[in-house]
């Protein structure tokens, strides 16, 4: 890590907000969408380390490939290291060897077929650009800091990642070097620890660049346990900020087809809904997209309110905060009558929020079980109750548990009016609190661009099939049954039967 001042001013782009970065990693990463102004940014950069005294060389995305075979000419040490790279990775023989006129030619033999020719006549564009490429990275006299811009051009992806690797070897072998990737390739995004994270810059549309200047000691736990799940596929929301992630695949699949469906598609172009593989995890990328500030969003189950790091994070979150500060005077009353004035006397949080929803949700799972060891279940309430049964047969301590406490939620929400006839007043007057404090929950959650599904999860959401109740089971069945309906039906029928999860999808793909 090195701490080199730099500030940078670009109000074409982002307006009088001035990028400012000190800590500087070895590898360093300038990544966004297009027209982010990330060549702009790094041309700047480049100056400034300049004027700080480092030697700086700027590979343009136009490069001069004559320059490179210059280089080789001159330099026998980086040819011949050259030549046994792309051999061993083409499985060809490569040379170069000098012509009449004292310019050097690459010559490929393919010896399967005892045929030599030209680079430049025969060979694509790939081969040309990876030469390009390790010339400027094994030449290690002329530059400490070596910028490229879109160094994945013409290379197959798993070129761009044997690039990548050769970077990390010469970052090994001298610590005087820099390098600075202008990228829009998920390759590139190769972070194996917290530490790099700090060398992240990312472009946004109309917006200043940010990057992480240090990590705190939770977040860097937090990351080391993450990064080994964090794919080629999760990186698309470094170069976009309008990424909504979602639980699981199914999820992932059904709100990609409805993206279509919403109602100025156009407005979603960039957009990508993006699988992270649990609860836990959405969590941790939204915790990444607040440190890097991009604004990711979320979409997610019902039972993210009770338990997992994604509420640890919204919790936290001061776009939260701010919201239920400018809150506070509008609900005052509603305060009054969920919380003591003990209780007013402090800061109304939103974990203090989820707490109380927690409370009145014991209280009535407790009083309901009660009133049913005397009296019969009616017909509507007894799928509610069977399931509350199976988790509690499940679970030693089923009241603390996230999936008892949604479907209760979900009970309430459902059948809210039966389930207030078996409870004692003072219990059944909590019902319709404990609705408005849910819906209160759920808006304080959107500020930080969290979208809980009020009915539970996408399945509660399907035309083909009726589920009641929290967990669900054969989610890859239901989904396909939806997805040919989908398929078959008309533009208007899809708006019109999948309208709830449309709307939260155009909510979640907004760009304000």
């Amino acid at each position: 890590m090195r701490n080199i001042a730099t500030k940078v001013k670009i109000p074409f782009l982002w307006g009088k907000t001035v990028f400012k970065k000190s800590n500087w990693s070895q590898i360093n990463l300038i990544v966004g969408p297009n027209g982010s102004g990330k060549t702009i940014l790094a041309q700047n950069l480049s100056k400034q380390f300049e004027q700080a005294g480092y030697s700086v060389k700027f590979l343009k995305s136009d490069r001069n490939y004559a320059d490179q075979i210059t280089t080789l000419k001159n330099n026998e040490k980086i040819r011949l290291k050259i030549e046994k790279v792309l051999s061993s990775m083409f499985g060809k023989s490569i040379t170069f060897i000098g012509d009449i006129d004292g310019t050097l030619i690459p010559i490929v033999e393919n010896k399967a077929w005892n045929v030599e020719y030209m680079l430049e006549d025969a060979e694509c564009h790939g081969l040309r650009e990876i030469i390009s490429l390790l010339v400027n990275l094994y030449d290690t006299t002329s530059d400490e800091c070596l910028f490229i811009d879109e160094p994945e051009l013409h290379l197959h992806p798993q070129f761009q990642t044997f690039f990548m690797n050769e970077i990390r070897k010469e970052v090994q072998h001298s610590s005087r070097r820099m390098f600075f990737l202008i990228s829009h390739s998920p390759f590139f995004i190769d972070l194996r620890t917290p530490e790099e994270l700090t060398g992240v810059i990312v472009c946004h549309i109309n917006k200043a660049p940010t990057s992480i200047e240090e990590l705190n000691e939770e977040d860097d736990a937090l990351f080391r346990r993450f990064l080994p799940r964090f794919n080629t596929y999760h990186k698309q929301f470094f170069f976009s900020d309008n990424q909504i992630f979602v639980e699981g695949y199914t999820d992932q699949q059904m709100f990609t087809y409805l993206l279509t469906f919403i109602e100025n598609e156009y407005s979603a172009a960039g957009t990508g809904i993006i699988d992270v593989g649990g609860k836990d995890e959405l969590g941790v990328f939204c915790k990444v997209c607040s440190l890097l500030g991009t604004n990711g969003r979320i979409i997610t189950d019902l039972d993210s309110l009770f338990s997992g790091k994604l509420r640890d994070v919204a919790t936290e979150d001061g776009r939260v905060i701010q919201w239920l500060e400018k809150q506070k005077e509008r609900q005052e009353v509603f305060y009054k009558s969920i919380f003591t004035s003990k209780e007013l006397n402090h800061e109304i949080t939103l974990d203090k929020l989820i707490f109380r929803l927690e409370r009145f949700l014991i209280k009535i799972s407790q009083d309901l079980h009660k009133y049913f060891e005397e009296n019969d279940i009616p017909e509507k309430l007894q799928p509610l109750m069977e399931k509350l049964a199976q988790l509690r047969e499940k679970h030693e301590n089923a009241e603390s548990v996230d999936t008892y406490k949604t479907v209760l939620l979900q009970g309430i929400n459902c059948v809210g009016e039966l389930i207030e006839k078996c409870l004692p007043e003072e219990t059944a007057s909590t019902i319709p609190l404990i609705k408005n404090l849910a819906s209160f929950i759920l808006a304080a959650a959107e500020a930080a661009r969290i979208y809980i599904l009020p009915k539970g999860c996408i399945e509660h959401y399907y035309t083909r099939t009726s589920i009641q109740y929290m967990p669900v089971s054969a989610k890859d069945r239901l989904f396909r049954s939806e997805l040919e309906y989908i398929q078959d039906a008309h533009r208007k029928s899809v708006r019109k039967n999948y309208k709830e999860l449309i709307d939260i999808l155009e909510k979640a793909a907004g760009r304000n």
